[in-house]
């Protein structure tokens, strides 16, 4: 697709939610209130702000064109500190203000608590990180996942593994509900081919010392350590394995992919691959969606960026065809939604309301940043 095609394509999709203005429908006095629902406070606000920051781009974009059927959006934040309580604390104001819908959902563990709050108030959600598959069986039907399962992501992660001859494994996670998740999956998924995870571990959210993680995987000498949990902690782990002499594969999952794990990690970094959602720079579409970015908020963008940018899109466009802020119709617009055409790629839905295919990529780290991996084992591009 050429960058000018993409502009284009961009652009007519922004200019099309505003296709209400030229419709009968009377015009409402209230903005139509969508909620963020992301961690702007403890160790995962950095990703929080910056899908705060893509889902305010968004709305703004939208109410430069005249809203939608008239209507101006009104972003609400809800901080849920990607913590259960905090969330839970979170979505439940967020109903109380009155919201329309909601967008966001970084931490599948904080995430999880809120789709009974939501569901029981019949506020649609799009989810644009969150990805345990425990969100699946508690979805009351009115929350829809734009970003992979963590299935799609265990076969990302299996294909890897196989590529590149690993044989036994080692398996970190804290226990959380995507971490916890994604590391079941990962030991079921490799124990089924008969290959063997010789260490598992569970370890807690915070920790400074691996010293016991690290003696325990050295001795157990996998070809591969997968850690499925955050940044925050995985670099540090990082750190202590190379200091302590591992010197095999080690992959970690997609919630480490931020750059702040290079300044975490320091060199330890390099050479460490990372399962992630396609992330604006290594997306062509993107390109224009970067310049608006950095533009409005003098940064980068960051690895949910697009991915929220998207999701306000598509509850947006949601909106319109339900003809207002009927949020059973906004569902059922949502349920229906074939091939929306997003930055981060097109948005249809399975029947259990997760994207109907999968959007992972290998990244590995490469000179203090990460690169796209496109040899052997890499994800196939769509």
């Amino acid at each position: 697709m050429s960058l000018g095609r993409t502009t284009r394509g961009i652009a007519a999709a922004v200019a099309a939610l505003a296709l209400g203005l030229a419709s009968s429908a009377p015009a409402r006095a209230a903005d139509i209130k969508i909620g963020a629902m992301v961690p702007t406070s403890g160790s995962e606000a950095p990703y929080g702000i910056d899908m705060l920051n893509a889902i305010r781009m968004a709305a703004d974009q939208i109410n430069a064109k005249g809203g939608v059927l008239g209507d101006k959006i009104s972003i609400i934040p809800g901080d849920d500190a990607c913590d259960p309580q905090a969330a839970v604390n979170a979505a439940s104001k967020l109903v109380s203000q009155g919201v329309t819908g909601v967008v966001g959902g970084y931490c599948s563990g904080a995430t999880l608590p809120t789709l009974k709050i939501y569901g029981d108030a019949h506020v649609p959600f799009v989810i644009t990180a969150s990805n345990s598959t425990a969100l699946i069986g508690a979805n009351p039907g009115n929350a829809f996942m734009i970003n992979s399962t963590g299935y799609d992501q265990v076969k990302t992660a299996v294909d890897l593994f196989k590529a590149k001859g690993v044989k036994t494994i080692a398996i970190i996670n804290e226990g959380d509900a995507y971490s916890a998740d994604l590391a079941k999956l990962t030991r079921a998924a490799w124990e089924k081919m008969g290959d063997k995870v010789v260490d598992y571990e569970v370890v807690s959210k915070g920790e400074q010392d691996f010293s016991a993680v690290v003696t325990k995987i050295r001795a157990a000498k996998p070809d591969a350590v997968f850690w499925t949990a955050y940044y925050a902690d995985g670099a540090l782990l990082l750190k202590q394995l190379r200091q302590g002499g591992y010197t095999g594969m080690i992959a970690l999952g997609d919630g480490s992919n931020s750059p702040k794990l290079f300044q975490l990690a320091g060199p330890a970094a390099n050479g460490v691959y990372c399962f992630s959602n396609p992330t604006a720079n290594f997306l062509p579409s993107a390109k224009l969606f970067t310049e608006q970015y950095v533009k409005q908020f003098h940064q980068q963008p960051g690895p949910y960026s697009t991915l929220s940018y998207d999701g306000m899109m598509l509850m947006a466009h949601a909106i319109q065809v339900a003809g207002g802020p009927d949020k059973a119709k906004i569902v059922a617009a949502l349920k229906a939604t074939k091939d929306f055409k997003g930055v981060a790629g097109p948005i249809s839905f399975t029947p259990q309301n997760t994207l109907a295919r999968s959007n992972f990529v290998v990244l590995l780290g490469e000179g203090g940043k990460w690169t796209l991996y496109t040899g052997p084992g890499a994800p196939k591009a769509p």
